[in-house]
């Protein structure tokens, strides 16, 4: 409800027609494509202790979970781009980021997601499951499917580090790179106002990053051993419903501009 607040809001309203909150509204259409593909699913599971998810049903949830997961992270570099045009470049902001280049920017991340989450289900498609078929899991991640397999998954996981390191790793040292020149631009400001304003417009951005980031990449590093099971499905509530949910609570609820506009 919160994201498709965001999404109206930005569509309708004239204050705010900027291209943060442009930027902020795909964000927002990325975390609704997440939780209505996570969200039912797990709800019936409690429910019911338990559930039952068709051969393809289950790969498709993989593959809205995959587009959702690479466009989030492009489209939260594209934002820190935009971010650090603001506070480095001021003067210039505005004449670069128009409303052609915000197209431009937020074109890939959608693509890259369409296109490159079929080669995970294709692979997955050509795997024989002739073991278990309980999924010790609240949706059909990928290591969880990879593990009822007993066809070699060699394969699946050279594709999976492949294709974390341009739509995970490298997104995220581009994040970092853009506020380590955006603090430097900040301690720059010779007034305490001016920097606890320049920080402001960046806070909402940056505390995202850190939800995301940090409980997207503590989930991949746990083990997947059934010790850790536990420890890798509460990690995973937290960057499926738990993110989705403080993400619109961080830009909207902090941001004067978005209350004046639902107001």
């Amino acid at each position: 409800t919160a994201n498709v607040m965001i999404i109206l809001l930005v569509a309708s309203s004239r204050y705010i027609r900027f291209p943060m909150y442009f930027f902020l509204s795909h964000l927002s259409c990325s975390d609704l494509i997440l939780t209505t593909t996570i969200v039912p699913e797990l709800l019936h599971v409690i429910g019911r202790e338990g559930s039952t998810i068709p051969f393809y049903g289950c790969f498709a949830q993989f593959y809205f979970f995959c587009l959702s997961g690479m466009s989030e992270c492009l489209l939260l570099a594209v934002m820190s781009y935009d971010r650090y045009l603001a506070i480095c470049n001021p003067l210039r902001y505005s004449s670069i980021m128009d409303m052609k280049l915000c197209v431009y920017l937020v074109i890939p991340p959608w693509t890259f997601g369409i296109l490159l989450a079929s080669p995970h289900i294709i692979l997955l498609n050509q795997l024989s499951f002739c073991d278990s078929n309980i999924i010790h899991h609240f949706f059909c991640d990928l290591v969880p499917l990879l593990n009822l397999s007993c066809s070699d998954t060699s394969i699946n996981h050279i594709v999976l580090m492949v294709m974390s390191l341009p739509f995970l790793f490298l997104p995220f040292i581009f994040i970092t790179i853009t506020y380590i020149n955006i603090t430097i631009a900040i301690l720059r400001i010779s007034t305490t106002t001016g920097r606890r304003k320049a920080f402001s417009t960046c806070s909402s951005h940056l505390t995202v990053v850190c939800l995301y980031y940090g409980t997207l990449i503590i989930n991949y590093l746990v083990p997947s051993n059934k010790e850790y099971l536990g420890l890798q499905n509460l990690v995973s509530v937290l960057f499926t419903i738990v993110t989705p949910l403080l993400n619109p609570i961080s830009y909207g609820l902090r941001n004067e501009q978005i209350r004046g506009a639902l107001i």
